[in-house]
């Protein structure tokens, strides 16, 4: 953990913005003008305070987990609509609830991978999902299991997203910006994992594999879960084939099944 932040002889802001409270309620101290720049949400949203906004929500996270003396991750990508087998009755699509399998599977690998965290109380491979339901949930579902914290990042969509319950509390973030909810999965990551899901997984796999291509970022054991999946979904083979990547490309991932062979691949990798 961090050491208690320097001292210094200037008044708090915290304490100011108590004070603001107190004064007298004037046309003076009403007027929007009379904010505290800091204390003012309509500045701070304005437009022209994004670059301020891009700073704010990259450095939140980045001092709290500093704080919470978390130095490594194991991110968990995968769908938001697949569901917890229990519930696969209800799944909207036959193949949702053939998808099911992986809830579990990320269930069982988080549990698995936690259990390895508590050795070192919590401050390496910690589970990191996006927060919400399907696999994200399962992800955090699993280190809860395994009685250990986990982080959610979660992003404002138009619709509803609440994080799931099993996210650590204190680890619980929510993004504005994808791009720096994109930069906190990968800052810390050990590993990676990917499971069956839509055009956000696909998102989130394409760019963490294209900064390992490009050198942009370090290379970490990148796993797919499902070759049936993702065979059907991608044409791996053709891309190279084709030239639009090279050969050694397609050794930046490995597919497996289970949560144990995920857990080979990290072995083996990290071994190395």
């Amino acid at each position: 953990m961090h050491d208690e932040p320097r001292p210094h002889p200037f008044r708090d802001s915290v304490q100011d913005v108590a004070a603001t409270h107190r004064l007298p309620d004037t046309p003076q101290t009403r007027a929007p003008a009379y904010r505290l720049a800091f204390a003012d949400p309509d500045f701070l949203t304005r437009e022209e305070l994004r670059p301020v906004r891009l700073q704010l929500e990259l450095l939140k996270p980045q001092l709290i987990l500093d704080e919470r003396g978390i130095n490594s991750t194991v991110v968990l990508f995968g769908g938001a609509r697949i569901p917890d087998p229990a519930n696969k009755a209800t799944a909207k699509t036959p193949m949702l609830a053939e998808l099911s399998r992986y809830y579990d599977e990320a269930r069982r690998f988080a549990k698995a991978m936690t259990e390895r965290s508590l050795q070192s109380y919590g401050r390496e491979d910690v589970i990191v999902t996006g927060g919400g339901p399907g696999v994200m949930e399962a992800g955090n579902r699993g280190a809860a299991d395994a009685g250990g914290q986990s982080i959610g990042l979660n992003i404002v969509l138009p619709h509803e997203q609440a994080p799931n319950p099993y996210v650590t509390p204190d680890l619980s973030f929510n993004f504005h910006y994808f791009a720096i909810r994109k930069m906190h999965f990968l800052m810390r990551a050990r590993a990676i994992c990917i499971f069956p899901g839509g055009f956000g997984t696909m998102d989130e796999m394409f760019e963490s594999l294209t900064l390992m291509q490009t050198g942009r970022m370090k290379k970490v054991p990148f796993v797919l879960f499902g070759r049936e999946w993702w065979d059907k979904v991608i044409n791996w083979d053709m891309l190279a084939e084709a030239g639009v990547i090279a050969e050694a490309d397609l050794k930046l991932f490995e597919i497996v099944e289970t949560a144990e062979e995920a857990l080979d691949v990290i072995d083996r990798w990290h071994d190395r």
